[in-house]
């Protein structure tokens, strides 16, 4: 497959080129990889639906609820904020 162009600002291609050279890659590989590990949206959505199915079927039992999801923030929130996960 031919290569093609990608016009972008002087900085973004100097920090391209940086990341490439500490990774030991060319630019051009780095952009794929970049690329390749970037979900879209759709694959975004399907990795929602899976990991929704997946707890559903091993953890719940039934229906992920708007119930659950709220549990499921407020745990996050109190991890992030170190009230749970404490060494006693």
């Amino acid at each position: 497959m031919p290569d093609t162009t990608i016009k972008v600002a002087p900085a973004v291609r100097d920090r391209l080129l940086e990341l490439a050279r500490e990774r030991g890659m060319s630019m051009r590989d780095l952009v794929g990889q970049l690329a390749g590990a970037t979900p879209t949206k759709e694959e975004q959505q399907q990795r929602y639906e899976a990991a929704k199915a997946y707890v559903e079927e091993h953890f719940l039992g039934g229906p992920y609820t708007e119930e659950d999801e709220k549990a499921g923030e407020a745990l996050w929130a109190d991890i992030v904020a170190g009230r749970i996960g404490e060494v006693q």
